[in-house]
Order: structure tokens, then sequence, then C-alpha cells
């Protein structure tokens, strides 16, 4: 995976281009910048273990989470594991998140974005959100 261009700069001076990738629910990879990882990491494992949710929330984030290192030119290898996880073929669609980034298979994430698209909106709005102007 190569990191685009315009991102490059701040992740080097964010995280001297350490970055860690895991797998997320919806079948595609995680990347964050280390130091952020490290701050979603510590929260998690806080979460209550007897907790079946969040137990299982905790073993697949953390368990898969994988250190890389961007070299100079903005690549990052993917392990075999990972890119199986999230069916990465041959084009990939790196998605900006605020404070991480998410790979998608190209095909894999038309499909979730048309369908996204194209949902009907149910009325059920996080309150959270609700605040938020568009």
């Amino acid at each position: 995976m190569a990191i685009p261009t315009r991102y490059r700069e701040r992740l080097a001076s964010r995280c001297n281009g350490e970055i860690v990738v895991t797998v997320d629910k919806d079948h595609c990879l995680l990347v964050y910048p280390l130091p952020d990882w490290e701050e979603l990491e510590r929260k998690l494992v806080r979460l209550p273990s007897m907790n079946k949710v969040a137990r299982n929330i905790v073993r697949i984030m953390v368990g898969y989470a994988t250190e890389v290192d961007m070299d100079a030119s903005g690549r990052v290898l993917v392990s075999r594991e990972l890119r199986d996880f999230a069916g990465l073929e041959k084009q990939a669609m790196l998605i900006g998140q605020g404070n991480k980034f998410e790979l998608w298979d190209e095909d894999s994430w038309n499909e979730k974005r048309d369908a996204w698209l194209s949902e009907e909106d149910d009325g059920e709005m996080p309150a959270d959100l609700e605040s938020i102007s568009f």
C-alpha cells in the first residue's frame, strides 16, 4: 500500500512513519498512526473482559494489530494475513477517516458505498450527530 503524497509529510512528522494496521468488522483494514493506535489500545484493553462484545472487539482489533513502517516513498508493507482478511486483490482504496485510514478492496468498497448511499434513513440518528451541521 502506498500512502498518498498529501499525507506522507504529516505522518512522518506525527509518528515518524510508524503505523499500525489492524482489522475491522466490515472486512477492511484500519490504518493508524502509532500514537493514535496506542491511545485507542489503552481504551480497548480497559473494556470489561466479562462483556462478550467488548472481549471480541479487543481480541480482533488488538490481536491483529501489526506495527509497520512507512518507507521514504510512502509505501507500507501489509502482511498476507491482513490482505487476505480484507480481500485485498489488485486495486485498493485508502479512505481517510480523521485520525485513521480505512483500506478496502476497491470492489468491496464500491459495493458497500453504493449500499450505504441507497439505505433508507430510519430516523435514528445518534444524539452526537444531531448537533452537527453538515
